[in-house]
């Protein structure tokens, strides 16, 4: 008897309570540890993108460099980072943006991309949207087009996916989680 063939849902651990009580973490680190499951997300994520023209791949910190440099590997591609302020050591440019509790500064360096390149965008997890539009806005301050951003987690109740794709965005996902 064949048994079902596992889903990246399935290599999802979900943490109640953390970091603040109420809400359900969604641990994409079962994933990444799973050699299968990870194979799974990357192939998964590239799929949509197979025969599209991307110069760089960029992930936003922490676990989209993970994925990212996953990705930019298996495409023969360059991975340019977007960390929080005060990360990068060279000349950066910097975009700040909304959190649920405040305001927070993403960076990246003022050369890691050259006008007209085309870029995929990747994260793990996708909820309000806040960082994946202020990684976006850097990306395009510095003339790149964002061909596509892909995640391997929605919570559409948090409206991300609409807020990017109000900005003109493709939007990739592997999978949703109802809730925050």
């Amino acid at each position: 008897m064949k048994t079902a063939s596992k889903t990246v849902t399935d290599y999802i651990r979900t943490i109640p309570d953390f970091p603040h009580e109420g809400i359900m973490f969604r641990d994409v680190t079962t994933l990444f540890s799973d050699p299968r499951g990870f194979r799974l997300a990357i192939d998964q994520l590239l799929h949509p993108y197979v025969g599209t023209e991307i110069d760089q791949v960029v992930g936003l910190e922490a676990r989209g460099f993970i994925l990212g440099g996953a990705i930019a590997h298996q495409l023969s591609r360059g991975f340019v980072p977007i960390r929080k302020k005060g990360k990068l050591p060279g000349k950066t440019i910097e975009q700040s943006y909304t959190l649920e509790y405040g305001e927070a500064v993403m960076e990246v360096h003022d050369d890691a991309l050259k006008p007209g390149q085309k870029v995929l965008l990747v994260d793990d997890l996708l909820a309000t949207g806040g960082t994946a539009e202020a990684g976006i806005k850097l990306i395009e301050r510095m003339g790149a087009q964002v061909i596509g951003c892909a995640f391997v987690i929605d919570l559409p109740d948090l409206g991300g996916r609409k807020r990017l794709e109000s900005m003109g965005m493709d939007v990739h996902t592997l999978c949703s989680f109802d809730g925050d």
